[in-house]
């Protein structure tokens, strides 16, 4: 099984990247946890809540594995949590450090911030150089796995049809 993370900054289509692989390939896509648990909160939360995001993300990546056969699609890994706890809170949970370090991909797919941005009470950072800020963090993270990346832009069709040119060659 090939394990695929799709990651990127807010609003650059991951999860409809994600979920339009999974459906290309007849494949499980491991929705990112952190929305329906932000949801549940009303969009607030605390430091401690990454631990528990975190902690459910791999909860839902592990029982979703068990379904893959050949591809498994992941709408964001832990890396995020580490950029976001970072980012707002300056430090990162050993526990998540130390998940990061243990869990392997075979493939990351970042999506570019080519897209508009899209309002939602969940998201934080619509400033254009914010968004390339994480853009580039997320690219500089990628890079540090050691696994083959693939930058993804254009329009939805075009992201879609690259990501699958680089999957199966």
């Amino acid at each position: 099984m090939r394990k695929v993370v799709i990651i990127g900054p807010e609003s650059t289509g991951k999860s409809t990247l994600t979920s339009a692989l999974a459906e290309h390939f007849a494949a499980p896509a491991v929705p990112e946890y952190a929305r329906e648990y932000l949801i549940k909160r009303g969009g607030r939360y605390v430091k401690a809540d990454l631990l528990e995001i975190a902690k459910g993300q791999m909860a839902l990546e592990d029982q979703l594995a068990y379904r893959a056969d050949d591809w498994l699609f992941c709408d964001t890994d832990l890396h995020v949590v580490k950029v976001w706890s970072e980012h707002k809170y300056g430090t990162c949970d050993p526990w998540i450090l130390h998940q990061i370090k243990e869990r392997s991909y075979d493939t990351y797919l970042v999506t570019d911030i080519d897209m508009p941005w899209e309002a939602d009470p969940l998201r934080e950072h619509p400033d254009p150089k914010m968004r390339q800020y994480f853009f580039n963090l997320y690219v500089k993270l990628v890079k540090q796995t050691g696994k083959p990346y693939q930058i993804i832009s254009g329009t939805v069709e075009e992201r879609l049809a690259q990501a699958i040119s680089f999957l199966t060659a």
